[in-house]
């Protein structure tokens, strides 16, 4: 297995098999994306590469593409599209400005079923923000994947926001290095 580092355009070389192991990862449970989700995350891909702070880690068995994670820096005013005001609103707009504008944001971390429990995921995590700044990285995931959400946390993230345990809505994680880790509140 070797895990290759993309900041550039260099990465759409990789666009069908980054679409391939999208719709692997995404379109069955918990996830249950359809084909246009996936078709909108290869899309993004052109613009995605030119963002300040963009990492990609690619993984590849032999040369087939296997999994992958990109990455970029949140740049301020705090994005208001997708699921950012969901972000934002767990945290409150200082914390959402102080804990994650200029951080390393998780975007998208996807593995083929054949590759999961082999300790894959966890590389091209690390893989794509050993270098966030000042150690600051976060993510957003669902709560309709309690596995993703344990992952996280084996991983060494904090939860920082807490939806309602109903199956609806997302969840900030902070990275193992954020500085802001120990202020995230605890859950009630």
């Amino acid at each position: 297995m070797e895990i290759r580092i993309f900041n550039d355009e260099g990465l759409l070389a990789h666009v069908p098999a980054l679409h391939s192991v999208y719709l692997d990862a995404f379109c069955v449970p918990p996830w249950n994306e359809d084909e246009e989700k996936a078709v909108e995350f290869v899309g993004r891909l052109p613009v995605n590469v030119r963002r300040p702070g963009f990492t990609a880690a690619v993984a590849f068995a032999d040369d087939e593409v296997v999994g992958f994670a990109t990455a970029w820096t949140t740049l301020a005013p705090f994005p208001t599209d997708r699921c950012y005001p969901q972000a934002a609103a767990g945290l409150g707009a200082e914390r959402t400005v102080n804990w994650l504008c200029g951080a390393r944001e998780v975007d998208e971390l996807a593995v083929r079923p054949g590759n999961r429990g082999t300790g894959l995921a966890g590389d091209l995590l690390s893989a794509i923000t050993l270098d966030a700044p000042e150690g600051r990285s976060w993510l957003l995931t669902s709560v309709r994947s309690p596995l993703a959400m344990s992952f996280y946390r084996r991983e060494g993230w904090t939860q920082a926001t807490y939806p309602s345990p109903d199956g609806q809505g997302i969840a900030v994680f902070l990275g193992p290095g954020h500085p802001a880790r120990t202020l995230a509140p605890e859950p009630l």
